[in-house]
């Protein structure tokens, strides 16, 4: 048995890489599974891909291991971090799991210090009530596959439906898998004035309105 480690903030292509470097599975196989969306809709996930549903951990999974349970134990970790409680609170703010499991997403590819998380939160779900383009930086290296340090005016203009520079709302999915805490800020926004962060340069924010 391996101990194999998923970090958050993972797309699906990443997680492939480590299951397949640490466990040997199959990275085509798998990917293939986690975008068939008849296997997707099996594990119970109204989703049409599991980008954003495997959960990071640290698991116990073995060389030669099916690829299905590599998944099942995975999303099963997703099911129990998204209780009938957290469940219902999404209901309460008129947004389904996939819009939570989205924002989630993108509050991980943008908090680096874990005291920001609520209030990164707050930015969105602010800009989100009043129509505004969420205008995140991390929405737009998912598009580019590939971490960029200085995303450029032209990467802001790529037409994708992930890119929230140009298309207001939530992507159409998530952009990475979130963790605990990213699904808990998503849940529960601070109550903050802000519209706007910029990058401090240290992992921190500087928030306007």
């Amino acid at each position: 048995t391996e101990h194999v480690t998923i970090p958050e903030g993972l797309t699906l292509g990443e997680i492939a890489t480590i299951l397949h470097e640490k466990v040997s599975v199959d990275s085509s196989a798998f990917l293939a599974l986690a975008r068939d969306p008849e296997h997707v809709a099996s594990l119970g996930i109204d989703a049409p891909t599991l980008e954003g549903y495997l959960f990071p951990n640290t698991y116990s999974f073995y060389r030669g291991m099916a690829t299905e349970r590599v998944i099942a134990e995975m999303t099963g970790l997703f099911h129990e971090v998204m209780s009938s409680e957290n469940r219902l609170k999404a209901e309460e703010m008129k947004m389904s799991v996939h819009e939570i499991m989205t924002l989630a997403s993108i509050i991980e590819g943008e908090a680096q210090l874990a005291s920001e998380r609520d209030t990164i939160s707050g930015v969105f779900h602010n800009r989100l009530r009043i129509g505004r383009r969420l205008e995140s930086c991390a929405t737009v290296q998912f598009i580019l596959g590939e971490p960029k340090a200085v995303l450029l005016e032209r990467d802001l203009r790529i037409p994708s439906p992930y890119n929230t520079y140009i298309h207001a709302g939530l992507p159409p999915g998530p952009i990475c898998s979130p963790g605990a805490a990213a699904i808990k800020a998503a849940l529960n926004p601070a109550v903050v004035p802000y519209l706007y962060f910029v990058a401090r340069g240290d992992g921190g924010h500087i928030f306007s309105r």
